[in-house]
C-alpha cells in the first residue's frame, strides 16, 4: 500500500486552499495560528499518517509549494 508525507514550502504557500479540496483523505488545511513572511495563511497537514501519496494536493498547487514523497510499505 502506498503511503507519504507531504513537503511544504510554508513561507512561499498563498493559503489559496485549491490543495484541500482536493485531498481524498482531507488532511490539509489552512494554519489559523499562523502567518507566513509573505502575509498568508500557510496550509499545514493535520494527519500525516493518513497521507495516501496520491499527490493530488501538489498538482492542484498554483505556485508548486507542495512536494509529495512516495514509499511503498513491505507487507509483513
Amino acid at each position: 500500500m502506498a503511503k507519504g508525507y507531504i513537503i511544504i514550502d510554508v513561507d512561499e504557500c498563498k493559503g489559496c486552499n485549491l490543495c484541500t479540496s482536493y485531498c481524498p483523505v482531507s488532511i490539509l488545511k489552512l494554519d489559523d495560528t499562523k502567518t507566513n513572511k509573505r502575509g498568508y495563511t500557510p496550509l499545514m497537514v493535520t494527519e500525516p499518517e493518513k497521507c495516501i501519496a496520491c499527490a493530488f494536493c501538489a498538482t492542484m498547487c498554483p505556485d508548486s509549494v507542495i512536494t509529495v514523497e512516495r514509499y511503498i510499505k513491505e507487507a509483513k
